[in-house]
């Protein structure tokens, strides 16, 4: 399912399309927002959203085999919740 599959969903049982477009556009914005300011986001019944930092590391180019420095960074990490791992169980 896509962001405009999504939406269509929506619209199909709550609203028209663009309310249903600015219902999913706010939801994105908010987690985004939550996450921007390293706050979990949990959604009960599906799952949580965080913000981790990974450590600088050595790297290798696997085109010339140079070694390289990979920066430290931010990533999200998603860990499903025990009623969705039941679902696709």
């Amino acid at each position: 399912m896509n962001k405009a599959q999504l939406v269509e969903t929506i619209a199909a049982r709550t609203a028209t399309k663009k309310e249903a477009q600015e219902i999913v556009e706010t939801i994105w914005d908010s987690i985004k927002s939550s996450l921007k300011k390293k706050e979990d986001v949990a959604i009960s019944g599906f799952g949580t959203f965080k913000v981790k930092q990974t450590k600088a590391r050595m790297g290798r180019n696997p085109k010339t085999g140079e070694t390289i420095q990979i920066p430290a960074k931010k990533k999200v990490a998603f860990r499903a919740s025990k009623d969705l791992k039941a679902i696709l169980a």
